[in-house]
């Protein structure tokens, strides 16, 4: 595998707040007030982050994995992530990192998420990732990505990334509500909420085209560079400066979504580090994106995959007044 080697020993990074790990089931159907026997359980080093540290380590490029661990699942959960040839440096917390539970019923083809709230982090421990977070040498790119466990205020996610680009670091933030609101207060250089979580923000339903790059260019007028919109197998919407694409892949055979909005984002950072254009870096983000659906688990596919859905992703520039609903399925 080729690693990509950053230049003056400048890293990537990604943040995890509020990690996981992702227990995932698969049942025949679901007997109600009776015994259901499980045909097949994996289990996933699972977050935002983290998923993101996993697609950019099977795409060869050097990163590293920060944020918080505790407990026998934090052990696990790190392991994991050993195993995966990810390097990790968290911060140990005297709490319990959380399980999820992903349930996938084979008579129906669907998926079902029971995600846990998390542990609570103390303000001491809060203090040790910020610190570390200062003393990172030459911070090159940063992904900050994922809920917050209790405990934590939102106001981190700004606090955050004011260090960092005061390092001179690229930074991109996704996550939702709050978190999203109050974090791009710091003005990071891109956000990837998908067409929910850019709703909620906006505080108004999404649902043209027109729509869309509207809100979007509404945030990049608060001084956010890039943003990425996903909307599952309709692709990404990208709005930037005196840019707006829309690039979709081609139909697949959807096994699993869980971190393909992850991957999409590991997908955007593997081009911007490999010196694309916002343009050609959002083919690797959707194919990134698509080629984890091909694969049940967390974040999971192959760089041989992803490669091969690259020629198959369609871009065009959207011009404005261009008029269209949105698709939600």
């Amino acid at each position: 595998m080729k690693v990509i080697e950053r230049t003056g020993g400048r890293m990537i990074y990604t943040i995890t707040l509020n990690p996981a790990l992702d227990r995932t089931l698969w049942v025949r159907r679901i007997h109600y007030d009776d015994t259901n026997r499980i045909e097949r359980e994996e289990r996933y080093a699972g977050g935002k982050g983290t998923d993101v540290s996993r697609v950019l380590t099977i795409l060869g490029v050097d990163n590293k994995a920060l944020g918080f661990v505790g407990g026998f699942a934090g052990e696990e959960l790190e392991g994991r992530l050993f195993n995966d040839g990810i390097s990790c440096d968290f911060i140990r917390i005297s709490g319990e990192t959380r399980t999820n539970i992903i349930l996938n019923l084979l008579n129906t083809g669907t998926q079902t998420v029971f995600s846990a709230k998390g542990p609570e982090i103390k303000p001491y421990e809060l203090m040790q990732l910020i610190h570390k977070v200062e003393r990172l040498e030459d911070p090159e790119m940063v992904v900050i990505s994922g809920s917050l466990p209790p405990g934590v205020h939102p106001v981190i996610y700004r606090k955050l990334i004011e260090i960092l680009k005061a390092e001179g670091a690229w930074v991109m933030l996704d996550t939702d509500g709050d978190a999203l609101r109050v974090g791009i207060r710091g003005i990071p250089d891109a956000i990837k909420p998908n067409i929910h979580e850019l709703s909620r923000l906006l505080e108004r339903e999404l649902k043209g085209v027109d729509e869309i790059i509207h809100a979007a260019r509404t945030v990049c007028d608060r001084g956010i560079r890039t943003v990425l919109v996903s909307m599952g197998a309709r692709g990404i919407i990208m709005v930037g400066e005196g840019e707006q694409y829309w690039a979709y892949p081609p139909r697949v055979k959807v096994e699993n979504t869980i971190g393909a909005g992850d991957s999409a984002v590991a997908g955007f950072v593997y081009g911007l580090a490999e010196g694309m254009s916002n343009k050609e870096a959002l083919v690797y983000a959707v194919a990134a994106g698509t080629a984890t659906t091909l694969r049940p688990g967390t974040a999971v596919c192959t760089r041989e995959d992803i490669m091969k859905l690259v020629p198959k992703i369609e871009v065009r520039v959207i011009e404005k007044g261009e008029e269209g609903e949105y698709d939600k399925d």
